[in-house]
């Protein structure tokens, strides 16, 4: 603390008090301060002054400056006190003619700055009643005996023009001129000066800003390049937060929300993984708990004395902590962790350190979120992994199970098996793979193909391991469908006469085949409805389900030993899995009626076998007829398949009511009329598709013939329907009892009489 007899401060303020013909800066808009007379300076010399301030570096005008000023005012010492109004700062950076290595910093209390304008007219002031931190500038800097010391406040106007704030404490030491010559020295020089020194201490400022912005940007490169592993990421963030900041030590701590805990990753600069412990702090307590809860920057300049600081920590590993920064690092939804920096070399953390940290924190923030993502996306994939290796192991097919179908010793050969009304659900499961083969050997696809027998009995094998055991969309419905193609291409002669190539009827057969692996026995309402992994896949394109299965008809077909196309040429393979994409996702009933009326016009006006558009509507025409094939066949057989269509559609409705939603009629065993539903769409959607089939081929008349002899069936059954659901019984109770058979088999033998 200095004392009056050690230093004496004349504090006149030259801009706002009037100092002979000078006036106040407060009445420079009422009287043009260019007519200021000069009283006490040499004009010559204070423009040779002005001619070589050209220097772009505040540092080097300082000298120039405060050389003049030593001369001017006869003076032993002079150095100028730079003031920072945003940070509340004082910093020397030269003194005399000597640039400092590292500027001498003072965090002055709040409102010194804005208090300089209160001096009173009196020439002569004592030492304490400056602000403390500018005493002990002053003594740090002034030496030891120097003798009297004046101070001369230099202002300048801010960015409003009514707001006046001091920018320069000029500082002269033994100085044989009275104050009052000193204040107007100053003032006539900084007339001419002060716009230059400060343009130039903004030009420098925005520099600072510049290069801060540039390193910025590169420690945000350095950062998203170590997404991948957060340990490395973290690390490579306190790095650059020390290098940013001068720091000595810094460490991270990453908010753990389940435990309410702050995780230090990075402590002290060094991975607790190297040294095998974890550093956790309860994020309400200490100086990172108190960040962590305010989400605000803590600049503390003296740890020791911060009622927050935990000395226990010092004292165990023997390191002194003198000032800490503290920040947040937030990501969009909120706080995700906490950086401490300890020990700023060669001071205090600045207002401008706080800056860095917040621009800092905020790539810190991004960087982790991304991080985290990235490594849950990691661990989500790897479990993907191992559970695909999980079901590739028990979907394993052994090299037996393709010889049994490869080596079949069984003729395979079942009477009316190429005719319409063949019931393939009759084909025993287990035969099922070898009838498929002989089926693509009847099609001449083997042959014409050069594909290997055991490479598609092993595709063939997974295939029908792909299908899910659901009461109807399972592998003897793909074998009915497939089989439904079969009879397609043999009896309308589609490749003879010219309707589909070889190799668009392979897709044809293929794509009936693997239409529907993986079905979960759910709409693709349900999916979406219900949020589910694959209406987040798929939902965006349409028919989540057929997309989900052409997927899996795509895995099982790059599955080791599966892939029996590989012997076509690249531009076959490459056109027979577009073929595949269509004809799969043709059998999405929605995507049918977008196209039914142009399939309908097709029919009418003609098949143009040179068409594209055409040969596109009919193989999607095709893909329809074979998934609703099973409503061709006889009474029985279309009566045991509504059974296994309705157990999967009510299982459906149950899920919708645990999910508090409301099932449609025919999803709820409870409301569905099961013979009303089945007329409706037998009249509505079979009969016009098979039409216009018929339309093309005439000789699909027969499965026009089928569906209608079928909707009579479902008009006798009402009948009974009404009788029993009358008496209690649910309408899939009636279609599973005997009398409803019994009373269609009267109403069969009634119509044939």
């Amino acid at each position: 603390m200095c004392t009056e007899e050690k230093l004496q401060f004349f504090l006149i303020p030259p801009y706002c008090k009037k100092l002979g013909v000078l006036n106040e800066i407060d009445h420079e808009t009422t009287e043009d301060m260019s007519l200021a007379k000069i009283e006490v300076s040499n004009p010559s010399r204070i423009l040779q002054l002005v001619k070589d301030l050209t220097d772009k570096s505040t540092k080097k005008l300082e000298i120039k400056i405060n050389r003049y000023l030593k001369r001017e005012c006869e003076s032993n010492f002079v150095f100028m006190i730079n003031l920072h109004s945003v940070s509340e700062e004082a910093v020397v950076q030269v003194i005399q003619e000597k640039i400092l290595d590292e500027n001498i910093r003072k965090v002055l209390s709040e409102g010194t700055i804005n208090n300089i304008l209160t001096f009173q007219s009196n020439i002569t002031k004592s030492c304490d009643q400056l602000d403390l931190k500018i005493q002990e500038l002053v003594v740090e800097i002034v030496p030891e005996g120097t003798g009297e010391v004046i101070i001369v406040p230099v202002l300048a106007k801010e960015h409003r023009e009514d707001d006046i704030s001091p920018v320069y404490l000029v500082c002269i030491v033994t100085s044989s001129k009275d104050g009052i010559y000193i204040s107007k020295v100053v003032s006539e020089t900084f007339r001419y000066c002060l716009s230059l020194l400060l343009n130039t201490r903004q030009c420098e400022e925005e520099r600072r800003l510049k290069t801060e912005c540039q390193s910025l940007l590169l420690v945000a490169r350095k950062l998203f390049s170590h997404l991948g592993h957060l340990s490395d990421l973290l690390k490579e963030i306190m790095t650059e937060a020390r290098r940013l900041t001068n720091a000595e030590r810094c460490s991270l701590f990453l908010l753990d929300p389940d435990h309410m805990h702050l995780v230090a990753k990075v402590f002290d600069g060094v991975s607790p993984a190297d040294h095998n412990t974890e550093v956790r702090i309860a994020a309400d307590q200490g100086i990172a708990g108190h960040v962590a809860a305010t989400g605000e920057i803590l600049n503390i300049k003296d740890a020791y004395k911060h009622p927050l600081f935990y000395k226990g920590m010092d004292e165990a590993t023997g390191f002194k902590t003198r000032n800490i920064l503290c920040f947040p690092i937030k990501d969009e939804n909120g706080i995700v962790g906490v950086a401490q920096l300890c020990n700023k070399i060669g001071g205090h953390f600045d207002y401008f350190d706080e800056e860095v940290a917040r621009a800092f924190s905020i790539y810190c923030g991004i960087s982790i979120m991304h991080s985290l993502v990235y490594k849950k996306i990691q661990d989500a994939q790897a479990r993907s992994r191992l559970s695909n290796e999980l079901m590739m192991y028990h979907m394993q097919v052994n090299q037996q199970d393709v010889l049994d179908v490869t080596m079949c010793p069984s003729e395979h050969e079942v009477p009316g098996f190429s005719l319409f009304n063949f019931t393939p659900r009759k084909i025993l499961w287990k035969e099922s793979p070898c009838f498929v083969i002989e089926m693509m050997k009847d099609l001449g696809f083997i042959d014409t193909f050069r594909i290997k027998i055991d490479t598609l009995a092993r595709f063939v094998l997974y295939v029908k391991k792909g299908y899910r055991e659901v009461p109807y969309h399972n592998w003897q419905h793909a074998f009915s469908v497939a089989h439904f193609a079969y009879l397609a291409l043999k009896n309308f002669q589609l490749v003879e006469k010219g309707y589909l190539s070889k190799l668009e009827a392979l897709a044809y057969f293929v794509s009936c085949l693997c239409h529907d692996i993986d079905h979960r026995g759910t709409t693709n309402s349900f999916q979406q409805q219900s949020n589910s992994v694959l209406a987040s896949l798929y939902s965006s394109e349409g028919s989540v389900m057929e997309r989900h299965h052409l997927s899996q008809t795509i895995c099982t077909l790059n599955t080791e030993g599966c892939n029996f196309l590989d012997s076509l040429s690249h531009d076959d393979y490459v056109k027979c899995l577009d073929l595949i994409k269509d004809m799969i996702l043709a059998t999405d009933l929605a995507s049918h009626y977008k196209i039914h009326a142009k399939q309908l016009n097709m029919a009418q006006e003609g098949f143009n076998k040179t068409n594209a558009q055409h040969r596109y509507y009919l193989a999607s025409l095709l893909m329809t007829c074979a998934d609703l094939s099973d409503q061709t066949k006889d009474w029985t057989e279309t009566k045991k398949v509504a059974q296994l269509i309705y157990a999967e559609f009510f299982a459906q409705g149950d899920l919708e009511k645990k999910m508090g939603k409301e099932p449609a009629n025919m999803m709820d065993r409870e409301k569905a009329s099961i013979p009303d539903h089945q007329l409706e769409f037998l009249r509505q959607c079979c009969v016009c598709i098979f039409k216009i089939l018929a339309t093309i081929f005439p000789s699909a008349k027969v499965l026009v013939n089928a569906i209608k002899q079928n909707i009579l069936c479902w008009e006798s059954s009402k009948r009974i329907f009404d009788k029993y659901c009358v008496e209690g019984k649910t309408s899939y109770e009636v279609l599973t009892s005997e009398e409803l058979e019994l009373e269609v088999q009267n109403t069969l033998e009634s119509i044939k009489e």
